[in-house]
């Protein structure tokens, strides 16, 4: 295959070649007699005509082309190229990562497979990291991969991996140099620091939990000291917000196979984690939103009311037996979401369960900032309720009941009784849009 470019151009070329006044390179063809001379010009002499051939060229030819060009500034050419090879030598790309990434990296014509290098190390970082010298990158490409809301990487190890690049770059003879922080001197310090000035803001640390930090603790001298004590505060009182209102939220990891839900998001689900891990003292927190999602469950679906129907019936059909269950309930005409944890098994034995760790909320527009956390109060009477012609049934707080097994919950209310907050501004009825049960399992 044979690709044209630049025809208007090309053709002035040719005409060139036929000139013999104005030239600096002579071509002589053949052995004598038959000697035919060509009169070329040295810094066009590989375009005349303005004809690639890609035919059984090996992938890298392209890439070496791609820099002929670019030192040319044929910019119809590299963009030719840079589409080539992205939409058909991809693989060969991801199987030699680090010599496209070097390449790409060297001018600002090649935007475009730039790209397509960060997007690479963005969505597979970890496999892309093992088939080159990470610590090679340009401080431009580390720069416009570790500011992407994309990237696949937990936030310790974007610090973890530009603390080793910033290393590497104050001791490029010895790659795995690295001291012990506490060992080092202020100039040790500012040197990384001077190194490091245009990443270190790129990296999300309010998004560290409080055992992750400790890890960065040691080279704090890095980091702004206000930013430094925001963070230590936060951690000591999750109600403290930052400083600084213009925080990043955490990167838009991942997470498939945690939910599958219509109702709730990942926000909601790595909120309702923590609480049943207890691991937010302050519910409410106001700074919780910036943290790391938390996902340590799975949520199996166990009934969607959509679905499944909303008679107890099939609510217990569905859900009796199981334990360690969320509730989700939409409430029709807003974007309310009220719900509830149950560790205990659900039963249709008529009967009450007492448990300390069951526990309410509510969602106002999935605003997790918001939230509202409401613990069970009084083990001693009940947390939970079950009856045959109930379904999910908190306390007296959440009232979801039918006036038979069979029929749709036609008596649902809230009303503030056996757990500590109130999760609603009314004490009205009100409708279901749609609810879900979910089983929650460690991955």
């Amino acid at each position: 295959m044979s690709t044209q470019f630049f025809s208007k151009l090309s053709q002035n070329y040719i005409e060139l070649l036929k000139d013999d006044e104005y030239y600096d390179i002579t071509i002589e063809v053949g052995e004598d007699p038959n000697v035919k001379i060509f009169r070329a010009h040295m810094n066009i002499l590989y375009i005349y005509g303005g004809i690639l051939s890609l035919n059984e060229r090996d992938t890298s030819d392209f890439l070496k082309i791609l820099v002929a060009a670019d030192e040319l500034h044929l910019q119809e050419l590299i963009d030719y190229l840079q589409k080539y090879l992205i939409d058909n030598k991809s693989e060969w790309i991801e199987q030699h990562f680090g010599f496209t990434q070097k390449i790409s990296s060297k001018s600002n014509n090649l935007l475009e497979l730039q790209e397509f290098c960060t997007n690479l190390m963005a969505q597979f970082p970890e496999k892309m990291f093992k088939s080159f010298d990470f610590t090679s990158l340009s401080e431009k490409s580390l720069i416009s991969l570790i500011k992407r809301d994309d990237l696949q990487m937990k936030e310790i190890e974007v610090w973890e991996r530009v603390l080793e690049w910033g290393l590497a770059q104050n001791h490029p003879l010895d790659a795995n140099y690295n001291p012990d922080p506490n060992d080092w001197s202020d100039d040790d310090f500012k040197k990384m620091k001077n190194t490091l000035q245009h990443c270190l803001p790129l990296i999300r640390l309010f998004s560290l939990s409080s055992e992750e930090f400790l890890k960065i603790r040691p080279y704090k001298k890095l980091l702004n000291n206000q930013l430094y004590e925001d963070i230590i505060n936060s951690h000591m009182n999750p109600s403290v917000g930052p400083t600084d209102k213009n925080i990043v939220l955490p990167r838009n990891i991942k997470t498939e196979g945690f939910i599958c839900s219509k109702i709730v998001d990942l926000n909601i689900i790595s909120i309702i984690s923590r609480w049943i891990d207890k691991t937010v003292i302050i519910t409410n927190s106001k700074f919780e939103h910036l943290r790391d999602l938390y996902l340590p469950y799975k949520f199996e679906l166990l009934l969607r009311g959509s679905r499944d129907g909303f008679t107890p019936k099939k609510f217990h059909e569905l859900c009796d037996g199981k334990s360690n269950t969320v509730t989700f309930v939409k409430v029709k005409g807003t974007e309310e979401i009220i719900g509830g944890y149950n560790p205990l098994t659900w039963e249709s034995s008529n009967t009450k369960g007492k448990t300390k760790d069951s526990f309410i909320f509510s969602f106002k527009n999935k605003n997790i900032k918001d939230a509202i956390f409401s613990n069970v109060k009084d083990t001693a009477k009940f947390a939970v309720c079950y009856c045959q012609v109930d379904g999910p049934f908190f306390g007296l707080d959440i009232f979801i009941r039918a006036t038979g097994e069979f029929k749709d919950y036609d008596v649902i209310s809230y009303k503030k009784s056996y757990y500590e907050k109130r999760i609603r501004d009314t004490d009205d009825k009100f409708q279901i849009e749609d609810y879900e049960v979910f089983q929650i399992m460690k991955k």
